[in-house]
């Protein structure tokens, strides 16, 4: 079983007075997830950088981490990445 290390950043947009998931856009590192995230909060109402890890083969996610988050995102986006 090969694990996959992804990162990722999620743009949040306003849509009826309310933040959505926006576009996901994946990176080749951790600190370019990171400063991408926090160039995107520049222009949008905020992003988070994510780590997920997943196994290569089958795609059954393993973890997902917040690296971090920048500007405004959703108050349980946490409860929602880790399924709970």
């Amino acid at each position: 079983m090969a694990m996959r290390t992804t990162f990722m950043v999620q743009t949040f947009e306003v849509h009826r007075k309310r933040l959505r998931p926006g576009a996901r856009d994946v990176t080749p590192t951790e600190s370019g997830a990171l400063k991408r995230a926090e160039a995107i909060a520049g222009r949008m109402p905020g992003a988070a950088a994510l780590r997920i890890v997943a196994d290569d083969e089958t795609g059954e996610l393993e973890s997902v981490t917040i690296l971090g988050t920048f500007g405004e995102i959703p108050e349980d986006f946490a409860e929602q990445i880790s399924g709970g």
